[in-house]
């Protein structure tokens, strides 16, 4: 299939473009047939020269089947050549299907987690049960001879403190 297309040529950050008829599965800036005219987009709009085009050339290749892409059919419409509209796609916004499915599971998701939550508290907290710590048999003895000593040495700090009690009113 023939397209009137834009090659693009010029430096970086330069753009130019020719309009050129070339095989839809040529590459980009490839070979061509025919350069039918330019589009340079660095100068002005209201430049006569942004854009040029050889109508004549342009007409017959149209006539034996060449399509235009949507940027050269809007050059061509400001010519007068070819009635180009601007494309409406309903659509574009739409998500796609793996979007769809990937909202039901997450609606899905919230949904499951408003009702455990609206259940959790519909339901009393139960009474947490007291946790008894049962030391291992090893440890048992080893932790029954620490106690003992333990006792002793408050009851032994409180026989201390009346005596240091009676030297400083002395």
């Amino acid at each position: 299939m023939l397209k009137i297309r834009l090659a693009r040529g010029g430096a970086k950050k330069r753009p130019y473009y020719s309009i050129v008829i070339a095989d839809s599965h040529s590459p980009r800036d490839g070979r061509f047939i025919e350069k039918v005219g330019s589009y340079n987009p660095m100068l002005k709009k209201e430049d006569p020269t942004r854009v040029t085009l050889k109508i004549e050339r342009i007409q017959e290749w149209i006539g034996k089947g060449a399509q235009p892409t949507d940027r050269v059919a809007r050059f061509l419409a400001q010519a007068g050549l070819v009635k180009w509209e601007h494309g409406n796609n309903p659509q574009k916004a739409v998500p796609g299907q793996k979007a769809k499915e990937r909202a039901e599971e997450r609606a899905q998701r919230e949904t499951d987690r408003a009702a455990a939550a609206a259940e959790a508290a519909a339901q009393p907290a139960p009474e947490p049960e007291p946790v008894v710590e049962e030391a291992p048999a090893a440890e048992a003895p080893a932790a029954e001879e620490a106690a003992p000593a333990a006792e002793e040495a408050p009851a032994a700090a409180e026989e201390a403190a009346p005596a240091d009690a009676e030297k400083t009113e002395g």
